[in-house]
């Protein structure tokens, strides 16, 4: 891991981080360039997005989020080739410095997730209105304009923005480093913990029941494979509310995720924007936007029979058939 964050600014719109591009022992000629490092880890990002676009992007005109999710891919092989093309180069031949690099890839991430989040919700609200009733090519020529009309201000933000310039500090006793500045997105950070809290302090009073709901949601799909039984009676009394199940199908999936997250937040391993705004954080807000929506959407205008095919299900099939069997009661 590259030798990230010596030191933590906070201005009035962002936080900076120091990113030591090279270090070197007081009287010693010999300098360590981190550029490697900052490559690996930008290849460490681009295969764990490919694999969680693997996983859950199933159609990619079935929503905003889920063309901005090919469009975060596309963007972290773009991000990952110009950091290669700076090291094969070096800083001698390399027209632009690692440090600018950087620095302006993650001001351009760090101004992605609000938008994402308020046009992702938008675009679920108005699924059933005439708006959102257009043909798939209609929805897909919005979905491209809208994603790239988000990455279009992010790029103005961080080139009228970022004024990277690199910096020389004493690192350590006897130990020198050249530093610049990058950005950490303040949003995504805070949004998990406040979302890991939420879902903890939601299911801590159903806690003993949990297990027995999970299990009994298991034997009925495999009634329902045997069986072909679509009625309800398999199930148990009392019943979780729609809520509550949608709540423990989305922590079946992310919990994980949001521990780790918070974990890190709490111990202060902070992350620059190009590392943090990643495709996991994007499926997370995605699941966690169309379980709400389809929650008030079940209540203001009855029930749904089956859950979005843009939402990432991964191994979720048991907790589908809990959800299912309360979506096609009376939701509350």
């Amino acid at each position: 891991m590259p030798p990230e964050l010596t030191e933590t600014l906070s201005t009035r719109n962002s936080v900076k981080m120091l990113a030591i591009m090279k270090q070197w022992e007081d009287g010693s000629g010999c300098q360590t360039d981190n550029t490697e490092k900052y490559l690996a880890l930008l290849l460490f990002k681009l295969g764990l997005d490919a694999v969680v676009f693997y996983l859950c992007c199933r159609k990619l005109h079935a929503s905003f989020l889920s063309l901005c999710s090919m469009s975060l891919l596309l963007a972290d092989v773009l991000v990952a080739c110009c950091m290669a093309a700076v090291w094969f180069f070096g800083a001698e031949r390399s027209p632009v410095s690692a440090c600018l690099f950087l620095a302006h890839t993650s001001a351009t991430f760090g101004a992605l997730p609000l938008p994402m989040m308020c046009l992702g919700l938008l675009d679920y609200c108005i699924e059933d209105t005439n708006i959102g009733r257009q043909s798939t090519f209609c929805k897909f020529l919005r979905n491209m304009v809208l994603t790239l009309l988000v990455w279009t201000q992010a790029v103005i933000y961080s080139l009228s923005s970022v004024k990277a310039k690199m910096m020389e500090l004493d690192y350590m006793t006897g130990i020198k480093a050249v530093v610049c500045e990058v950005e950490e997105s303040t949003l995504v950070p805070y949004f998990i913990l406040g979302l890991f809290t939420t879902v903890f302090f939601t299911m801590l009073p159903f806690c003993s029941r949990i297990t027995q709901w999970v299990k009994e949601a298991g034997r009925i799909s495999e009634l329902r494979e045997e069986q072909e039984n679509q009625g309800s009676d398999l199930f148990i009394s009392p019943r979780p509310p729609l809520w509550f199940s949608l709540t423990l199908g989305f922590t079946t999936i992310w919990m994980p995720y949001l521990i780790v997250s918070v974990a890190c937040l709490v111990l202060g391993y902070g992350a620059p924007a190009y590392i943090t705004v990643n495709l996991l954080w994007l499926e997370c807000t995605n699941s966690l936007l169309v379980v709400v929506v389809l929650w008030l959407k079940s209540k203001w205008l009855g029930p749904y029979s089956q859950l979005p095919e843009n939402v990432c299900l991964l191994h979720f099939t048991d907790i589908q058939q809990l959800v299912f069997l309360k979506i096609n009661e009376n939701p509350i």
